[in-house]
Order: C-alpha cells, then sequence, then structure tokens
C-alpha cells in the first residue's frame, strides 16, 4: 500500500527571522529532512506583512541580523521595511533553503498522535507528518482591530497598518490614525504632508526617544567587508550597551528618570503648545511601555492639519468616528495601528496534543513554557518567540538564536534516544518522544513570574500589550539576552519525559496508553 501523505523529520512554521534561523540552523546540524510551511507566497514574516509608509526598524541594523549571516551592507542605522526584507531573501537564497519551502501552505491544524508519536498537519494544500513541529509564526503576525460599534457602516476604506491598502491613494483624504504604537509614529510622519486632515485617536500617549538614524557611509561598508571583525565588533558593542541597561527595567525602574527628561526634552523641542504637550505627555514610567524612536513624530503632530485626540475610539456614526471623551471627526479613512494577537496567537487554536486539548485550551489562563521553547502535553514541539522572551529593550534576533541553540540540542537529544548518533537517523520515525513536565513548565514559570514584579512592566504604571488579559505579563524576558542564552544552550532531560511508541496489545492492556520511562 503506498504512501498517502509526505512525511518529514521536521515541519517549521513560518518563514519570517524564526523560521528562517530555524532551517538554517537545521542544515547546519545535518538535518535535511525538513519543510517550512508559509502561509504566504514569499518569505519575511512580519517585514514582508508590514509594509506602511515610514516603516522602519527601532533596533540598529547591524544588531538587527543573524550573527551567522553578518551584512555588511547596511544602508542605514536603522533600516527600512524594503531593506530588512531584502536581508531575509538573501539569507533564503545563501544557505539555499527555498527547496525546503512550501508558500502558499497555511497550517490549518496540527494534531498529535500518540501512536504513532508524530504530529497530523492539515495545510491549505493538503496533509503531511512530522516527528517534530517548530513553530515560528511570530507574535506580530495576526492584527488585531477592536470592535468599534458601527464599524461595519463605515462608509469609506478601513484597514490596518500590517495590511496596508497600497492602491488607495490617501492624498487630500481626511484620514484617522487609532493607536499611538510603534507604527503608528512612523507612519503619522510619511501621511501627515498628503493628508488634508490627520486625527490621531491616542488612548494612551507613548514615551518618544530621538531616532538617531543616519546613512552608513560608503567607508564604512567597505571597511565591514574588507574586515568583517569590525562588523562583529560594532554588533557587540551595540548588544553591550543594550546588556547595561537591563537592569533599570528589570529591577531600578526608578533610574529611568533621566531617562524621562530626555524623552520631555526631545517633545519640548517640537510642541510648543502647552495644551498640545499635556496631551502628549506620559502619566506612567518610561519603559513601561515600550520607548519609540522618531526625530518627526512631534513635528508632524504639530502641523496645522493634524489634531490629536486624547481618547480612544468608542463609536463610529456613519463617517463620524466618536472618541471616549465625546470628541467628534469626519473622516474618509481609516488607519488601525491597534497591534496584533499576541498573548493570544490563534495559531494556539491549531495545535491539539495529548489530551485532546488545543493550545489555547491548555493557556486559557495565560500562555506559559519551559525555557519559552515547550509546553506541557504538546510533545515534540516547540515554538521561537514563546512566551515570555520578548524584549524591552535589544534585539529579538538575540533571543531566537539561542532559542534555535535549544532546538538543535532538542533533536541531538532525541536522535541519542533512538538509538542513532546526532545529528541521528535520516528519520525518526516516530520512535521516541520528548514531552515538557507540567511541574517543569510551572517551577520555570513561576520563576519568571517572581522576578517580574520588580521590572518596570508591572510596575511603571500602564496597561500595555505585554499583559494578558488577566493583567499578567506573559510577553516580556525578565532579564538580560546573555543570561537567556546561558538558560537556553541545552535541554535538561530531568525537565522532560521520555515517551516511547505503546507496547503490542495484551488481554487487559490499553494498547492506546504511551509508556513514559524517567529520564536518566
Amino acid at each position: 500500500m503506498g504512501r498517502q501523505h509526505e512525511h518529514v523529520r521536521v515541519a517549521v512554521i513560518g518563514s519570517g527571522f524564526g523560521g528562517l534561523g530555524a532551517a538554517v540552523r537545521l542544515r547546519r546540524e545535518g538535518i535535511t529532512d525538513f519543510v517550512v510551511l508559509e502561509r504566504a507566497g514569499s518569505v519575511g514574516g512580519t517585514w514582508r506583512d508590514n509594509s506602511y509608509p515610514g516603516c522602519a526598524c527601532d533596533v540598529p541594523s547591524h544588531l538587527y541580523s543573524f550573527s551567522f549571516a553578518p551584512n555588511p551592507d547596511w544602508p542605514r542605522t536603522f533600516s527600512g521595511q524594503e531593506h530588512i526584507r531584502a536581508y531575509l531573501e538573501h539569507v533564503t537564497d545563501t544557505f539555499r533553503l527555498r527547496p525546503h519551502i512550501r508558500f502558499d501552505h497555511e497550517v490549518t491544524m496540527m494534531r498529535w498522535d500518540a501512536d504513532e508519536l508524530r504530529w497530523e498537519i492539515e495545510t491549505s494544500q493538503g496533509r503531511l507528518t512530522a516527528d517534530v513541529v517548530v513553530s515560528a509564526t511570530g507574535p506580530l503576525s495576526d492584527p488585531k482591530i477592536p470592535e468599534i460599534p458601527g464599524l461595519a457602516g463605515f462608509p469609506g476604506k478601513v484597514f490596518h497598518s500590517s495590511r496596508w491598502d497600497h492602491d488607495h491613494d490617501l492624498r487630500g483624504k481626511r484620514v484617522a490614525m487609532i493607536g499611538t504604537g510603534a507604527s503608528a509614529i512612523q507612519i503619522v510622519p510619511a501621511i501627515q504632508p498628503e493628508a488634508e486632515r490627520l486625527t490621531l485617536f491616542q488612548r494612551t500617549p507613548p514615551w518618544v526617544m530621538p531616532r538617531m538614524d543616519r546613512r552608513i557611509t560608503g567607508a564604512e561598508r567597505w571597511l565591514h567587508r574588507q574586515l568583517p571583525f569590525t562588523g562583529a565588533a560594532r554588533r557587540g558593542l551595540l548588544w553591550g550597551i543594550r546588556e547595561l541597561q537591563v537592569s533599570a527595567f528589570t529591577k531600578r525602574p526608578k533610574e529611568l528618570g533621566l531617562v524621562e527628561s530626555l524623552a520631555k526634552a526631545n517633545m519640548n523641542r517640537a510642541i510648543k503648545d502647552p495644551a498640545l504637550r499635556a496631551k502628549l505627555t506620559p502619566s506612567y514610567r518610561i519603559g513601561c511601555k515600550r520607548i519609540l524612536l522618531s526625530s518627526d513624530y512631534y513635528p508632524a503632530l504639530a502641523r496645522p492639519n493634524v489634531d490629536v485626540v486624547a481618547s480612544g475610539l468608542a463609536e463610529i456614526r456613519g463617517s463620524t468616528l466618536v472618541a471616549a471623551d465625546g470628541t467628534e471627526a469626519e473622516v474618509d479613512a481609516i488607519v488601525f495601528g491597534t497591534g496584533f494577537h499576541v498573548t493570544d496567537m490563534p495559531i494556539a487554536e491549531r495545535v491539539v496534543g495529548v489530551e485532546g486539548h488545543t493550545l489555547a485550551e491548555a493557556w486559557k489562563d495565560g500562555m506559559e513554557s519551559l525555557r519559552g521553547a515547550t509546553a506541557a502535553g504538546f510533545p515534540n514541539w516547540m515554538t521561537i518567540i514563546g512566551p515570555n522572551t520578548g524584549l524591552g529593550n535589544s534585539s529579538m534576533i538575540l533571543m531566537i538564536e539561542s532559542q534555535l541553540n535549544y532546538m538543535a540540542d532538542y533533536l541531538r537529544q532525541l536522535a541519542l534516544l533512538s538509538g542513532g548518533t546526532p545529528p541521528g537517523p535520516p528519520v525518526l520515525g516516530g520512535r521516541v518522544a520528548l514531552g515538557a513536565r507540567a511541574s517543569a513548565v510551572g517551577a520555570w514559570n513561576r520563576r519568571v513570574q517572581e522576578r517580574m514584579k520588580r521590572t518596570v512592566w508591572n510596575t511603571g504604571g500602564c496597561t500595555s500589550w505585554y499583559l494578558d488579559a488577566s493583567g499578567r505579563n506573559t510577553t516580556i524576558w525578565p532579564g538580560t539576552t546573555g543570561e537567556f542564552r546561558r538558560e537556553t544552550r541545552q535541554v535538561d532531560l530531568a525537565e522532560y519525559e521520555v515517551i516511547r511508541p505503546p507496547r503490542p496489545s495484551r488481554a487487559g492492556d490499553d494498547a492506546s496508553q504511551l509508556v513514559a520511562e524517567e529520564a536518566k
């Protein structure tokens, strides 16, 4: 009887930084029997989806790139979306990843097969199975649009910042920008000169520091090409500065007062109107929400065709937007810069584990995982940029690479346990699985949450997207990137149970029961 579907050793979900990084690491570990399942038609993840005017990174270019794929030719100190996306295309080609990528393959469901010890994966293009799943869908992939009464009846154009409609011309239009997050402060200066009137609906003002962006000179790029260690040194310096800042965020938030004064000075230079200045001054400690970087946001808000409504959008009546404080604005188009499903990632609804429950059900009281990677009840499944791996001041690429180290050792341990030698047999064949112990997941998360109590994210007096519906911070890592790298250098088998296939059925036996042996 022929095989009904394809089987691979590893299935990676998503082709952003996390998914491409996982693919590169798999090849470096000698594993070539893998696929990357991508729902879109090209690589890039959030840097493919977010193409709004002014889109750029708020982490320096040389730090926002893989250590194993340095780019000496970054054009600016803070690169724009088009350059980051081009970098990811370059990584894809340099490491020969395209044969592994299945574009237009959206994962609709993943189910754990306890008999075969493998994952059954349903996609928009068919079905396959995998011994291991590495989920790299990312927290900034599914846009969140709030439920606003009357939105369905709005006669004009509506779109989210991450789904920008480039065919819709905003020139001469009355535009409403909803939200004041990282996307909004880049969009506002970009569209302000074109709009007839721009109305910014602001629930909470952000702290904004100057963006020290400049063109990287030809001489600098030549130096980094000819002497690669200079690029590595530049990256190391950028990393070290941010590591030194961490203690202020995690242990001594009061030390951030000086940074607040610098942010206020940045605002005062551009905003001369006392009433507008009062609207734009936050009432919470800087760092509680992500500190934003811009040198043109405040000047744009001071322009005569911009209105700042210091209240959230509450209702829409035809083409009239009504704020919670009663302020009204007639608009032709609405742009939502309202963030993403971060603490309630939709992919969790599509992962069904050992007990037949989804990951979303397992996380109904809050996301939690072991070392940001694995979840109890979901063997041979791990996530890149999982719970409590986010950062408030540095590059997520550092965290991704740490998780790739953990993934690599996880696969080595599976190979050893299945009787092979790393990088292991060509196909594990469902001979063994590793399942995170609930006790280990709980212990790790209690430790993380205990450390979280004194951080600025929990004590700074704000409500941010770092917090879930119950007010628990399930997003941020309360330490340095160096510390996280040490914590994820290798798998501790004491934190896992080793799962073998069911024994042959005997009278009175339940053939479907897993036989778990204590890890040695």
